[in-house]
């Protein structure tokens, strides 16, 4: 296999486990209801630095790993999908900017807050408003996370497994 795509091909599996894995940690909130994850950020930053594809084949990935471990439903898909394709629509537009990184995610919510509203028939600014704290949180984080994981992806192995 092509080293290129073998190496594409499991960054993109562990990036899908690393976005299942921290969309199963939240953050409270004083707002009752308005805790959020902890992939918000990171799927931003994962949008900017490795691009669109890569980013929403991982978060297909980790929708799939949600449901299969029970821990999320079709209709949470559903509502991870909206925010997948705005962060992607953001991307589209804007490239992998600091303007991109300071949207991005909070535009996601916007929009996965008015789908929910609409599916759920809520009050849309109601669920924006409990959402405000963590579109705050990933607006600040997604910049950090993105750096953090460009050092990650350029590092480049010193030998190979033959040579230890």
């Amino acid at each position: 296999m092509n080293p290129v795509k073998l190496r594409t091909l499991t960054e993109t599996a562990l990036l899908g486990v690393l976005l299942f894995g921290s969309g199963l940690l939240r953050l409270p909130s004083p707002v009752p209801g308005s805790e959020f994850q902890l992939s918000a950020p990171l799927a931003a930053a994962i949008c900017g630095v490795f691009g669109f594809r890569i980013y929403l084949a991982a978060g297909l990935l980790a929708s799939a790993l949600t449901v299969l471990t029970g821990t999320g439903t079709v209709f949470h898909v559903l509502i991870a999908m909206i925010y997948r394709l705005t962060v992607g629509a953001a991307f589209g537009l804007l490239g992998p900017s600091g303007l991109f990184f300071l949207c991005a995610g909070p535009a996601g919510t916007l929009a996965a807050r008015a789908v929910l509203s609409v599916v759920t028939g809520g009050g849309f600014a109601a669920l924006a408003l409990a959402a405000v704290p963590g579109m705050l949180f990933t607006a600040a984080a997604s910049r950090p996370l993105a750096r953090l994981l460009l050092r990650v992806r350029d590092l480049r192995p010193v030998g190979s497994l033959r040579e230890m």
